[in-house]
């Protein structure tokens, strides 16, 4: 039974995937140098104040949620193509012009943010503004939404494709 809560698919190329789970693998690797750090830190005295060992705890708890975020995301990503849609979905490479000048164009992936590191596009989430607007597009359909200083910006789909990494 679907809740209608199921988050879209998250496409990541093979590099992009591999790179990703080289900066898990490196991630992990790192735990016993953090410990150790904290653990020689811990011994310079009175923890109140010791800066050092703050600051050692806070990379920890960085690199911990670090590791779990990117667990999840490949656990669950697609790795391959996204396929071939006839709407606008997440993994797609989006082209819209602004209010009605065909001239003010760009071009950008819908997708999640880790996958920036794989290309020079600009990503825009599928949960941002924008995003949510285009989502379910179609080549020349106009859609609006209201930019994070409130302003209502116009937009309309030119064309997409599936991002190929």
């Amino acid at each position: 039974m679907s809740t209608g809560n199921e988050a879209p698919a998250t496409w990541l190329s093979q590099d992009a995937y591999d790179r990703l789970q080289a900066e898990l693998d490196e991630h992990i690797a790192n735990r016993p140098a953090i410990a150790a750090e904290i653990n020689a830190r811990r011994e310079e005295g009175d923890l109140r104040e010791n800066g050092g060992y703050h600051a050692a705890r806070e990379e920890q708890g960085k690199a911990e949620g670090r590791i779990r975020y990117l667990q999840e995301l490949l656990r669950t990503a697609k790795v391959g193509e996204a396929p071939s849609a006839d709407a606008v979905s997440p993994g797609m490479v989006v082209t819209i012009y602004f209010d009605d000048d065909t001239n003010d164009t760009e071009t950008f992936l819908l997708g999640s943010r880790e996958i920036a590191a794989t290309t020079d596009l600009t990503v825009y989430s599928p949960e941002s503004a924008l995003g949510k607007a285009i989502l379910g597009g179609r080549a020349g359909q106009t859609c609006t939404y209201t930019a994070p200083s409130g302003a209502d910006i116009k937009v309309t789909v030119v064309s997409f494709e599936p991002f190929s990494g």
